[in-house]
């Protein structure tokens, strides 16, 4: 079941949402991991010595769910070795210097919007980094009807998402006419919450333009609305199946898919992915990520090459080794990651990096849970966190497996909420990858 109520949060976005996006300067060297997507690590091409160029295909997806990958500078392969990486701490990478030229390669030219997508190497751009290829190619007994937009951001701090919607809302809403006509859908619904009011007006206005170009932003052959929603500012808002329930007032069934109930979800980003790869024949080598946290001065929108090592992203934005630094995270306050080594570099999935001083830092103790179902009430996906924490502390993976840990997002609303301050949420993440294997 998807619960409705959702957490309030401090979202901490004045921070950079009128931060316009930066171009983060090509990197010496790009650390470019075989996982950094959904799915089986992709397999490389090319070997020690072998040149490239920006965009030049590096490795290939490995099976179905799996994504292409390529460079996102134009030089030498140095190495394919085991690197360290921003989420599962060390991962196979291609590793290539820079010959400063940043000399391109384009994809070659296809009339199939899903094999350009597929070729291009676009991954879903929200977090999750699900190969879009296989997001837009259901089963045939699947019928996709209604195509969501996902301009949420609800993530503290990160306004990478608004940034984008502001400055290239007509290369957006073409991203979504492509993705469309692809999946022939009916209708189209892009929801934004209302603390980016000003991406809902531009997105309106460069609608009501192709309107009056004649360029309108409905399918000619299927005839689909498209409509942009602003939705009430909670968290976690962004989550699929909670952008369907808001959306649509469907539920995804438990263990289900949101095909399964004739929905495609895609993050504006992954939208503007797909309109550069069919349009401009680009692949999927550079992202925009916001850089926030406790020091106003380093905070950025950068428009960043994947593989770009984190510690050159905080040299451009004037890291100060006397700053008060207590932690440092890969992706927001209530879903990333903390990083440990510096040279991890930003990944497809990648969405943001914090710089946070001590006054982030909690020491407060973990107490005994007090059955007071605060995690029950805030829990998006309607679970019961409590009682799978107390499980897995109980090493009874078997009865935390009966409350459907494999339902949960993993948002930390449940950890957030918790007057004991049990880490809910990394318990319950634990009780995930058991009962993958029990």
């Amino acid at each position: 079941m998807v619960n409705i109520n959702f957490i309030h949060l401090p979202d901490f976005k004045d921070i950079t949402k009128n931060k316009k996006i930066e171009v983060l300067p090509i990197p010496e060297k790009a650390i470019l991991s075989l996982s950094q997507h959904a799915g089986a690590p992709s397999e490389p091409l090319v070997q020690v010595g072998d040149s490239v160029k920006t965009g030049s295909l590096i490795a290939q997806a490995k099976g179905f769910i799996s994504a292409n990958l390529h460079s996102s500078i134009s030089g030498k392969v140095i190495a394919i070795e085991d690197s360290p990486h921003s989420v599962i701490g060390v991962s196979r990478a291609i590793i290539i210097e820079s010959d400063g030229q940043d000399t391109k390669a384009y994809l070659d030219s296809t009339e199939d919007i899903i094999k350009l997508i597929k070729n291009a190497g676009i991954v879903g751009l929200g977090g999750a980094a699900f190969p879009t290829d296989v997001k837009m190619s259901p089963p045939a007994n699947r019928k996709i009807d209604t195509l969501i937009i996902n301009g949420a951001e609800c993530e503290p701090f990160l306004t990478c998402d608004h940034r984008l919607m502001l400055e290239k809302p007509k290369e957006i809403i073409s991203g979504i006419q492509l993705i469309a006509k692809a999946l022939g859908v009916k209708d189209v619904i892009m929801g934004i919450e209302e603390n980016k009011i000003d991406a809902i007006g531009i997105l309106n206005s460069a609608i009501f333009a192709l309107k009056a170009q004649g360029s309108t932003p409905y399918h000619k052959d299927t005839g689909h609305g498209f409509k942009v929603k602003a939705l009430k500012t909670r968290y976690p808002q962004g989550g699929e199946k909670q952008l369907i329930k808001t959306l649509l007032n469907k539920e995804v069934p438990s263990g289900g898919l949101p095909l399964d109930i004739g929905v495609v979800v895609n993050n504006v980003q992954t939208v503007f992915a797909v309109y550069e790869a069919v349009n401009l024949k680009k692949p999927l080598y550079e992202r925009v990520i916001t850089v926030s946290g406790s020091f106003p001065g380093m905070a950025k929108n950068i428009l960043a090459r994947i593989g770009t090592p984190i510690k050159d992203i905080l040299d451009f934005c004037g890291l100060n080794p006397k700053m008060d630094i207590y932690k440092i995270v890969m992706g927001g306050p209530m879903t990333g990651i903390a990083q440990s080594n510096l040279n991890a570099p930003v990944i497809k999935g990648t969405s943001g990096l914090l710089i946070l001083d001590s006054k982030f830092k909690f020491e407060e103790k973990e107490l005994d849970c007090i059955r007071c179902s605060k995690c029950i009430d805030a829990c998006p996906a309607g679970l019961m966190p409590c009682m799978m924490g107390a499980s897995v502390k109980k090493d009874r993976f078997d009865i935390a497996g009966s409350y459907d840990p494999l339902d949960c997002i993993e948002c930390g609303s449940c950890s957030y909420v918790c007057p004991s301050k049990i880490p809910l949420a990394q318990l319950i993440k634990l009780a995930k990858l058991k009962s993958a294997h029990l």
